[in-house]
């Protein structure tokens, strides 16, 4: 048997939970969420990343959907509620392949039932407007974890790519890790500083995630995660969820990237735009300057070296599809996961990592979180502290 069937033998029984997903922002951009223009039942190839019979194809068992707002929208709030709505629009219309979940026995319950379990994750503090009773509101609607931040600082958390504000986690940051904590949503320092993540490490009292984040001693860009921060996951808990996106795992990507991304700027457009008309400036920005391309191989390099330092418990899978221009030869979309796992069979990862890698990690880690909000909320209520009394 190949190293590419055994792959998929494995993912059958312990399909992959990825971490990070921005098919509804993608909707949002290419069809205003029209659902029908973009049916994911059937193939999408030529406009995203991620459809139904690809994630099949993949292995796919579980997926954080990202309910992602860009940090500088002026109403970042409704959007996000927005976007939430989007991923309950997809659930209801394919309810046969998309499970609704909330918890890591929901999890379980949707691989029995061979269906894809469905979560959802904020990607930035901003979606919360400095607010608790936010934070509570999007837990209500089933968001399971919350990236600190995205590209830009918060009023209370610093970011990876911009200037340092409050030097890592305010008192009002460390606030919202706690009452995280007593919700039993997920801490995803994936974007954050390094200050932040050490704040957040320091605050927690549940495992967190790295949502779509690879190792810095192997590509040395900030959206990365550095060793002494891999170290500490093993008494936290947590995990690391490796991404494909070319700019953070292979070195020669990082500058070709930062020109990409001015070119963009020069056209009038956002960086981080994936809509048909940047793809067209994209494509032709390529044609002139040849991409240096990642491969299947550039990713397991990443996830060779996590493992040696956080070790094979606390390693996971955050792809970023759809929410990134360019990915690996070999990961080219949600089909790509069989790939990866016979490069680490290949690379003499055992049949039960792997297991931890795909399945085991994600469950274990959200459970956690529950176990840790239930003793909490035994013991305090909600917290209705303001920036302003804790920040000044």
């Amino acid at each position: 048997m190949s190293s590419l069937e055994q792959a998929r033998e494995l993912l059958a029984e312990f399909p992959v939970v990825d971490g990070h997903n921005d098919l509804p922002w993608a909707l949002r951009e290419q069809v205003r969420y029209d659902l029908a223009a973009r049916d994911i039942a059937v193939h999408q190839n030529a406009h995203l990343h991620t459809d139904i019979p690809r994630l099949r194809e993949g292995g796919v068992g579980a997926q954080y959907w990202s309910v992602y707002v860009r940090s500088d929208l002026p109403d970042a709030v409704p959007a996000t509620l927005e976007q939430i709505d989007c991923v309950r629009q997809l659930l209801a219309r394919h309810p046969a392949e998309l499970a609704p979940a909330l918890t890591a026995a929901d999890m379980e319950a949707a691989r029995r039932e061979g269906r894809i379990a469905s979560l959802m994750g904020a990607e930035g503090g901003h979606s919360i407007a400095n607010s608790l009773g936010t934070l509570r509101g999007l837990y209500a609607l089933g968001v399971r974890y919350m990236t600190l931040t995205h590209n830009d600082n918060n009023d209370w958390a610093d970011s990876a790519t911009d200037e340092p504000n409050v030097g890592g986690l305010s008192a009002f940051g460390r606030e919202v890790v706690r009452e995280m904590n007593r919700l039993g949503m997920l801490v995803d320092l994936s974007h954050v500083a390094v200050t932040t993540m050490r704040d957040a490490l320091d605050a927690t009292s549940a495992p967190v995630i790295f949502s779509h984040s690879s190792s810095r001693a192997v590509c040395d860009h900030p959206r990365n995660i550095p060793d002494d921060v891999l170290e500490r996951l093993p008494g936290n808990g947590g995990m690391a969820m490796v991404t494909f996106v070319p700019k953070f795992v292979l070195r020669a990507a990082v500058d070709w990237t930062a020109a990409a991304d001015e070119n963009m700027r020069a056209h009038g457009l956002h960086h981080l735009d994936t809509s048909p008309e940047a793809m067209k400036i994209h494509r032709a920005f390529e044609e002139r300057n040849p991409r240096p391309v990642a491969t299947v191989s550039t990713v397991a390099d990443h996830l060779d070296h996590m493992r040696e330092v956080a070790g094979v418990d606390h390693l996971g899978i955050g792809g970023d599809y759809d929410g990134t221009a360019f990915t690996p030869d070999g990961l080219n979309d949600v089909s790509g996961y069989p790939n990866l796992i016979a490069e680490l069979l290949d690379r003499g990862w055992s049949r039960s990592d792997l297991a931890k890698l795909t399945w085991q990690n994600a469950v274990r880690v959200l459970g956690a979180a529950e176990d840790v909000a239930r003793e909490l909320q035994g013991t305090r209520g909600p917290s209705n502290a303001t920036i302003g009394e804790l920040d000044g």
